[in-house]
């Protein structure tokens, strides 16, 4: 439904011969070079939506759908896609909610059941073609463009193909911007049912949802948004201090970055908007999140950080989601504001202090606050380090000791909030009343570093970790599954912790079943592409005899990659996995993990002598 399909946009007569003949010769001063020039094309309430129901049933008192509707006419191709709708089968103008999906994956109807328990009528757009409903029903179609998951696949850039919208680089080429058309085409579907309130309308997305999320949360129709490990923008820019660490792109960078990359739509949004993060996602690096969080035009803005996990959350974390849409699109709930932050650098001692002052002007008690700090520059494998926290009159503060004046400091806090009112939440988490989010996050450079008088100061330790704290330091997934559970940390990537030159890694392990096999493993330079040397999984297949706590002893030599190659030292680790062996070698362990999920204690290093370490990101 570009501007040539059914609309009153007037555009100049060279631009409108190009739309309509894709053979014709185009100027440079022609292609848009903006995010409004782009979306001018692009008008979601002109076509007729068409709409098909495919099914419709009810599931106790909640009405769902199985829909198809038309996104538009591109290049004269009618593209269509499904979703699945659900609402209280009683409700009346109701909120709505636009869920968009991630990579690989494919629209559910238990997201739009969990959000009609809620009392909102929801659409979750089925843009990657998947297949969803009864066999054989109708699917996405989008009539051979460049987009969706099959053939053709996903086209990220601007570049012509033989599949895309036109045979030279323009940024409707990308099927980013149809991802984001078939959603604002959503908020459509919504606003023109009598039973949906038009003016409380949220999009939230995972993922490649999230990023769709960022793009579509500029069009004046949403009122919230939540995109979460997808949308920071800023990805084809390298990390500060590391060279070559930018994702690559063969097309126009530039015309990209202006029209698409989504660093250019965060300063027009001007809904509230909550960042669902991860510290360590690979697809929304921290720092790039930060970027774009602070170019938002209005101060209505609230983050949620998951410490030490790449791509998923914590169940307090996730819920500041579902509060988010309760404060914004049914006012039922006073989220806090964001918690302002100090890094205080000029110290007597030398010693950095992160100073955090949460919003106490809401009905809802602090649990806890939690201050984080950490040094990598990758924010991938970064360790961060959980500082001990002192309350002085309205703040928290905490101090935070740098052990290398030549690399930066990054800080920021998580307050945790008792609601006093449980929350149902979705499939995978556990009913909470606690609320988690994050402060302003804070870093300092080694310049600001030195030129403030911070001072080196920490050991190297043995003692990775005694759990007396329990899990915190680590990611832990499939906890509850006792042939799943996998716990991951960065800390032997901290200059305190990394692992001394022919040193054993020792640790004792309790077990309720005999004969089981465990999985140690060191990962070695992940998401370091940028050195050009892969990622390994270097791992030592521990038996366990006996029933009860057994000490394990593991030299550099236990650990060997897939190909036989024994680790010759940990000066590249960047991650330190337990998980049962036949989750990590099923070739050589064919049977599952027996009993409870086992426990740890006194996890260390012994012998070996303390070395400097080379920089990780150096080739």
């Amino acid at each position: 439904m570009l501007a040539t399909e059914k609309t009153n946009i007037k555009l100049p007569l060279v631009v409108l011969a190009v739309l309509l003949w894709g053979n014709s010769t185009i100027v440079a001063e022609d292609v848009p070079q903006s995010v409004t020039a782009t979306w001018a094309t692009f008008d979601p309430r002109v076509e007729p939506l068409d709409v098909h129901v495919i099914r419709t049933w009810f599931e106790e008192e909640i009405e769902l759908q199985h829909v198809r509707y038309v996104v538009g006419t591109f290049r004269g191709k009618m593209t269509r896609v499904t979703a699945f709708f659900a609402r209280p089968k009683d409700g009346n103008q109701l909120p709505g909610i636009v869920q968009v999906h991630g990579g690989g994956q494919r629209a559910l109807t238990e997201t739009v059941k969990f959000w009609a328990s809620h009392g909102y009528a929801a659409i979750a757009v089925n843009w990657g073609e998947h297949p969803i409903g009864e066999t054989g029903a109708l699917n996405t179609d989008w009539a051979g463009i460049a987009a969706g998951f099959y053939d053709p696949k996903h086209h990220n850039d601007v570049s012509p193909g033989k599949t895309t919208l036109y045979d030279h680089p323009y940024p409707w080429n990308s099927s980013w911007l149809l991802y984001s058309a078939a959603a604002r085409r959503a908020i459509t579907f919504l606003e023109n049912r009598p039973d949906i309130n038009r003016h409380r309308i949220g999009v939230t997305g995972h993922s490649m949802g999230g990023r769709i999320t960022v793009l579509t949360a500029i069009d004046p129709r949403v009122k919230a948004a939540s995109p979460s490990v997808g949308g920071s923008g800023y990805l084809y820019e390298d990390i500060r201090g590391i060279p070559r660490s930018a994702r690559r792109m063969m097309a126009d960078v530039d015309l990209y970055n202006r029209t698409i990359d989504c660093k250019s739509y965060w300063p027009s949004i001007r809904c509230p908007l909550l960042f669902l993060g991860a510290t360590n996602d690979f697809n929304s690096p921290i720092e790039k999140v930060i970027d774009g969080f602070r170019t938002l035009p209005e101060a209505n803005g609230a983050l949620a950080f998951a410490p030490h996990k790449n791509h998923r959350f914590t169940t307090d974390t996730y819920a500041a989601r579902v509060r988010w849409f309760q404060t914004h699109l049914k006012d039922a709930f006073q989220f806090p504001k964001l918690a302002s932050s100090q890094l205080v650098l000029k110290t007597s001692d030398g010693i950095p202090r992160f100073r955090v002052q949460p919003d106490v002007s809401i009905p809802y008690k602090i649990k806890a606050v939690a201050i984080y700090y950490g040094f990598a520059r990758d924010p991938r494998t970064r360790f961060w380090r959980a500082a001990d926290v002192t309350k002085v009159d309205a703040s928290y503060e905490a101090l935070c000791p740098v052990m290398e004046l030549d690399e930066p400091l990054f800080a920021f806090a998580n307050i945790t909030y008792d609601t006093g009112e449980t929350l149902q939440m979705p499939r995978g988490y556990e009913p909470t009343a606690l609320l988690t989010v994050a402060s302003e996050c804070r870093r300092a450079f080694p310049q600001q570093l030195q030129q403030a008088g911070v001072k080196a100061n920490g050991q190297r330790q043995r003692l990775i970790d005694d759990f007396s704290a329990g899990w915190r330091d680590w990611s832990q997934v499939g906890v509850r599954h006792r042939e799943h559970w996998n716990y991951t940390t960065h800390k032997i990537n901290d200059p305190a912790f990394f692992g001394p030159r022919g040193a054993e890694l020792v640790f004792d392990i309790e077990t309720t079943v005999a004969g089981n096999t465990l999985a140690v493993v060191m990962e070695t330079d992940k998401w370091r592409g940028y050195t050009r040397r892969k990622t390994e999984h270097y791992t030592a297949l521990v038996t366990l005899p006996k029933v009860g706590k057994q000490n394990v002893r593991l030299a550099t030599s236990s650990f060997v990659s897939p190909d036989g190659k024994p680790l010759v030292n940990y000066d590249r680790v960047s991650g330190l996995i337990l998980t049962p062996g036949d989750k990590e070698r099923p070739e050589a362990v064919k049977t599952h993990w027996q009993g409870k999920v086992p426990t740890f204690d006194n996890l260390r290093w012994e012998g070996g002598t303390f070395a400097s370490r080379p920089k990780p990101y150096l080739p």
